[in-house]
């Protein structure tokens, strides 16, 4: 009903930059809160960014000032641009996203995660 693509993930310098995208597509009416999160090897899977529809915009501590979550509504689409990274933000990285389904699926709320993006930060 509600599929996400993403893109953007791969091998940076420390201090390299990266664009990860996610594209959201299928039968949505409406997107709610798009979000970003990240799971290293060995560790638990944690929050990166979130933007809600209105564009307010959530950080983890460890990204603030370096990564920035934008999104674009008409292309059903989040963004998270890296900056400054780090090998500690070697992870693989999953969009994740809170859509409402159209009638035809009855307005279904769904939280629905995409099939992540290895990022590793290595020299």
């Amino acid at each position: 009903q509600v599929q996400l693509v993403e893109s953007g993930g791969g091998l940076v310098q420390p201090g390299g930059s990266l664009r990860l995208s996610c594209a959201a597509s299928g039968s949505i009416l409406s997107i709610n809160t798009m979000g970003w999160h990240r799971q290293a090897p060995g560790k638990e899977r944690e929050l990166v960014a979130t933007i809600t529809s209105g564009s307010i915009t959530n950080y983890a501590d460890s990204v603030k000032g370096r990564f920035t979550i934008s999104r674009d509504n008409a292309k059903n689409t989040v963004y998270l641009q890296m900056n400054m990274l780090k090998p500690e933000d070697t992870a693989v990285y999953y969009c994740n996203v809170g859509a409402t389904t159209t009638r035809a699926f009855g307005y279904r709320y769904l939280n629905v995660w995409g099939q992540g993006t290895l990022v590793t930060v290595s020299s």
